[in-house]
């Protein structure tokens, strides 16, 4: 008797179809292709956008979303110049861009994206102090509030930017205002290290 096995995603802990694992690699190839040597800020998401234009590492088409976000954030004010050499500019920044969850979130709603974050958390930990080592994490996603204190404490080598005590909500609410506080924040950090 032959079962059949469900593959699970070991980027999000979803249920994985080999579109969704193709999507997955290949969203992982745009962003290792410009992922900095030295990451000064790991702006971290919840998870990754749906829609491809909100993407930051996606080489086609124009930025939109949180991709248009992230680049304010990192003073790539120009968006209509190539969206490669915006990459590079992103990349000698210092800035890199992921999320705990490295696909989008198929359904489920803000319940089933707490459980699979909480899930993938310690997995994302490892990664970010073994692989990545950041000077500084920035929160990105308000999904991600109730994990600041465990990601203080956990990545005590790098420091945690929230906004007061909750995250810089891109995801919600005014994220354009969210934004350009993060980038007040980095800029006086900056001044700080200067």
């Amino acid at each position: 008797m032959e079962t059949k096995q469900e593959l699970v995603c070991d980027g999000c802990g979803q249920k994985a179809s080999p579109g969704h694992m193709a999507r997955r690699l290949q969203l992982l190839e745009w962003a290792t292709r410009f992922r900095p040597v030295h990451i000064a800020t790991l702006l971290l998401g919840a998870a990754a956008p749906s829609a491809e234009a909100e993407f930051f590492y996606s080489p086609e088409g124009a930025f939109a979303g949180e991709a248009v976000l992230l680049a304010g954030i990192a003073g790539l004010t120009h968006v209509d110049r190539p969206k490669e050499q915006l990459h590079i500019a992103f990349q000698r920044g210092g800035f890199f861009a992921t999320h705990i969850l490295e696909c989008p979130v198929a359904e489920g709603g803000p319940v089933a994206m707490a459980d699979l974050v909480r899930a993938r958390l310690p997995a994302a930990i490892v990664r970010i102090r073994r692989s990545l080592r950041p000077k500084r994490v920035a929160l990105i996603s308000a999904a991600l509030e109730p994990f600041a204190q465990q990601l203080r404490l956990e990545l005590s080598d790098s420091q945690i930017l929230l906004n007061g005590e909750k995250a810089f909500r891109l995801d919600q609410g005014n994220p354009s205002g969210e934004a350009l506080l993060l980038g007040q924040a980095l800029a006086a950090v900056s001044t700080r290290e200067g």
